[in-house]
């Protein structure tokens, strides 16, 4: 049964989807079976696959009622899949609002395909809205970027709020998987500030390993391709080879 990881931070621009898209192309590679979940309507992670277009996406799973087998397609990667998303999205948050459950719609669609694969990332919207809820209630768990800059620490309390209560009222087994610092510069005072402030805060559920600011995984969208396909020796491609490590080591701590 797969474990299934929500990316979630409500402030944009804190590398959601770039983590999302590269941690599962790194998880793969690690010879684990991945889905991707694109969760926004901005449909970046499916785009960033080269994937365009889709005639149904997970739209028609939440509102309706497709079969997931239906929508999930291939990547270039092996044992990567995806599900892809698209502009139509935008709208089933107001069309899940009278939905009876309307907080587990996507659980429903995940349970049938979980059996299929070790890992099932959600990549959240940059928003604490429904569809936001809906991957929280879903997942076993929540990765939370955090960008090394000023107001990194701005809206993480609110985050952290808003899981205690879906954990409390909606998913008693969530966990905070943990906090993975993004947009690192060695260079500059603020990076190490916002690090140690974080550590100091979070403590062992803050990943060792930091995504540095890096050209490679910054143009890599826009040929269609993940970080780790599209320049895999660069900074930002290892760092996120080894944040795939540290979560599997993770994992194979927490069964013994």
């Amino acid at each position: 049964m797969a474990k299934i990881i929500a990316v979630a931070n409500q402030k944009g621009g804190v590398g959601k989807t770039t983590t999302s898209v590269n941690l599962a192309t790194a998880l793969a590679i690690s010879e684990k079976s991945v889905l991707l979940v694109d969760l926004d309507p901005q449909a970046n992670a499916t785009s960033g696959f080269g994937i365009e277009n889709q005639s149904i996406v997970i739209y028609d799973c939440l509102i309706k009622k497709t079969p997931a087998k239906e929508v999930i397609v291939q990547t270039k990667i092996s044992g990567l899949h995806l599900f892809p998303s698209g502009s139509d999205l935008a709208g089933a948050e107001v069309e899940l609002a009278g939905v009876a459950g309307r907080e587990h719609v996507l659980k429903n669609v995940v349970i049938q395909v979980i059996d299929q694969y070790d890992f099932i990332i959600l990549d959240c919207p940059p928003a604490l809205g429904l569809l936001t809820v809906n991957a929280l209630v879903a997942a076993h768990s929540v990765l939370i970027p955090v960008q090394c800059e000023y107001y990194a620490m701005e809206g993480l309390g609110g985050l952290i709020q808003n899981i205690d209560r879906v954990r409390s009222l909606l998913n008693p087994e969530l966990e905070l998987e943990g906090i993975l610092l993004t947009m690192w510069d060695a260079r500059l005072t603020l990076s190490k500030q916002v690090s140690d402030e974080v550590r100091k805060f979070f403590g062992q559920k803050v990943y060792q390993s930091m995504i540095p600011r890096n050209v490679a995984l910054a143009e890599a969208p826009s040929y269609g391709r993940p970080g780790l396909l599209y320049n895999p020796s660069s900074s930002g491609s290892k760092a996120y080879l080894e944040v795939a490590k540290e979560l599997l080591e993770n994992g194979e701590k927490s069964l013994r």
